[in-house]
């Protein structure tokens, strides 16, 4: 007795030190990923009878031509039995004396995309089923798609029912050629292929002899041996944290799940976002105190240190910490029958922290069968694409090719509570450097009702003999918009007109005094100049606007918030070069030197209007001659009759 209790001690050891391989099921739908899994369950004899028999009684119900209807060990949903499509994700374990295996069966229908980037999400290895006698379908690319965009190191292309095509090895060799073409795209280091039959059994478990041409390993073989050590991110120690806990004033432990790296006892750390540091005094496990712990093991970790650490920050080693960022890229699949809205605000759920955000840009789409972009604007139902977001607060990230825990997000619809998107971090371009987009204004579709005046507009415009009007000056530094539109003030104020000039530097030494120059900076600096400009036009006057304001998409929002029928924009153009030698502020010396980042024109790009309302070349054209141009134009245009 004594002996058989060692010797179940002993296999309880040895299993528990089996590594455990997470992969999931991808295909078009009828393409057998269900009976594959249920053939798999099967031979490898991890079913226990009573389920055996359970489902001999449901294929007999069904009358199936088949003494066992495999896919009915997986398709536990009711609806799943009647319409025969897999809908929900399955989650089955097994096991063999090799390696433990989780596996995620996820549907084949277009619909249920989303399930299927849920499934693959945190898999090792994605198995793509193919049907030997319909070929690969767009819904085969699909899934392959997710899965490399997922991250997913591994991809196991099983070509099945080759007993419906007499287990012809041209049909296999024809698919496999087509799919290595797509896979090339894909970037995907290891593809495997296997030609299978998950009915008859046929290469799952047991090598087929039906198909002697084949030489390679088994589905089951591929699984128990492929090397999975380097797909964990064991360098990039991150510890985001879920939960505080105090059973007494003697402990203080902060319980997470190790995300990625290890976490010693005794290692320095770093909390971000207070960035204090301290040493790890002990990590607590289930069984008692580690000396270690390393992904995916929960534990609380206390500090030797009394800091103030809650849900939601991380802890990282002090010389090896993520990027902290509130604007960045990401690459998304949509999962909602609602289109993205970016007029919107989401939740942002990153690792446990949760904030609000917003999309500033679809840059574009994907068409997965082609793998060409398409026009960004939104993104509806199981679309994929490449999108700028904004968070409230700072988030803790990697690029998602280096660390898939870190790297990953969902969104989450604040009015349903739905999941209606993942997105999964790049970072291709400085976060300075993303399109960026000013803040809506407020309007009744808010719920909120600005006020109206008493004064309608039409009784200002006959007081003060003009139409209110935003004229934009846009350039770069010292091309000389500022000068020209005080020049147009005082021609326009010589003559009556109720005007104001508004220019970056005193709305910088005023309104715009604690923004700073980066990204959110210069929009923010913007929104503000755009709402002035339009409650100085709601009150009927000619506001003159001079910023050097590079980016297109920027103007375009401005013109929006101010309204695009009381909006002109004029291009000052002159070279940069005439810019440069005509400075007398030093800027672009302090630019070139690398003292000031983002500069327009030296390192940070100037987007000129394509189609502005006038351009004035002040190379060629002197400032009083620009000045009587824009009057011109507003005479032209009816703001100003008599500003010729």
């Amino acid at each position: 007795m004594q002996q058989h209790s060692k010797s179940m001690e002993e296999f309880l050891a040895m299993n528990e030190k089996k590594d455990l391989l997470r992969f999931s099921t991808a295909g078009s739908i009828d393409d057998g990923k269900s009976t594959l899994i249920g053939r798999l369950l099967h031979d490898s004899k991890s079913v226990y009878e009573d389920q055996i028999s359970s489902v001999r009684k449901a294929s007999r119900e069904k009358e199936s031509d088949e003494q066992i209807d495999f896919a009915l060990l997986t398709d536990g949903l009711k609806a799943e039995r009647e319409q025969m499509i897999t809908i929900d994700v399955a989650y089955r374990y097994f096991s063999t004396p090799r390696r433990k295996f989780i596996i995620a069966d996820t549907p084949g229908h277009e619909q249920y995309t989303r399930n299927m980037a849920t499934g693959a999400s945190t898999a090792n290895l994605a198995v793509v089923l193919v049907d030997a006698k319909g070929g690969i379908k767009p819904q085969t690319k699909r899934h392959a798609f997710i899965s490399s965009l997922l991250g997913v190191p591994h991809i196991v292309l099983a070509v099945n029912k080759m007993d419906l095509v007499g287990y012809d090895q041209s049909v296999f060799e024809a698919i496999k050629s087509e799919f290595s073409y797509f896979a090339g795209r894909l970037g995907v280091q290891d593809v495997r292929f296997i030609p299978i039959s998950a009915l008859k059994g046929d290469n799952v478990v047991t090598r087929s002899a039906r198909m002697p041409w084949y030489t390679g390993e088994t589905l089951l073989e591929l699984l128990e041996t492929v090397y999975i050590g380097s797909d964990f991110n064991l360098v990039d120690m991150r510890f985001p944290v879920q939960y505080v806990l105090r059973p007494n004033q003697q402990f203080r432990g902060y319980a997470g799940q190790v995300a990625s790296g290890i976490i010693r006892k005794g290692d320095e750390v770093l909390v971000l976002p207070s960035m204090k540091t301290s040493r790890v005094k002990s990590i607590v496990g289930f069984d008692g105190e580690l000396e270690e712990a390393f992904p995916p093991m929960s534990t609380a970790v206390t500090l030797e240190d009394e800091i103030d650490v809650s849900r939601g920050d991380m802890l990282v080693h002090r010389h090896n910490q993520p990027k902290t960022h509130r604007r960045f890229e990401a690459m998304m699949v949509w999962m909602s029958e609602s289109p993205l809205d970016h007029g919107k605000s989401y939740f942002f759920k990153h690792t446990t922290k949760v904030a609000r955000f917003r999309f500033d840009e679809v840059r574009y789409r994907v068409d997965v069968n082609t793998l060409n972009r398409m026009p960004g604007g939104t993104m509806g139902l199981n679309e994929i694409g490449r999108v700028v977001c904004t968070s409230t607060t700072p988030i803790f990230c990697d690029p998602y090719s280096r660390n898939r825990a870190t790297g990953s997000f969902v969104v989450i619809d604040p009015i349903s509570n739905n999941t209606v998107g993942a997105g999964m971090i790049i970072e291709r371009e400085p976060s300075d450097e993303l399109p960026n987009r000013i803040e809506t204004v407020v309007s009744e579709k808010d719920g909120l009702h600005l006020r109206r005046s008493l004064v309608a507009p039409s009784d200002r415009a006959a007081r003060w003999g003009q139409k209110p009007v935003t004229v934009w000056f846009t350039g770069l530094v010292g091309a000389g918009k500022t000068r020209i539109a005080y020049g147009v003030e005082r021609r326009l104020f010589e003559k009556g007109a109720v005007c104001l000039v508004l220019d970056g530097e005193n709305m910088r030494l005023g309104l715009s005094r604690e923004l700073g120059f980066t990204a959110e900076g210069r929009a923010e600096h913007l929104r503000r100049v755009a709402e002035t400009a339009r409650l100085a036009n709601e009150a009927g006057m000619i506001v003159l606007c001079a910023f050097v304001s590079p980016e297109a998409a920027l103007r375009a929002q401005v013109a929006e918030i101010v309204g695009g029928d009381r909006f002109l924009e004029c291009h000052v153009s002159a070279p940069i070069e005439w810019c440069e030698a005509r400075d007398e502020s030093g800027l672009y010396s302090k630019a070139r030197s690398g003292e000031i980042s983002h500069f327009a024109g030296v390192n940070f790009p100037y987007e000129a209007p394509v189609d502005p309302d006038v351009v004035l070349r002040t190379v060629s054209t002197d400032s009083e001659e620009c000045v009587s141009l824009v009057l011109d134009l507003l005479r032209d245009r009816g703001f100003f009759p008599c500003a010729g």
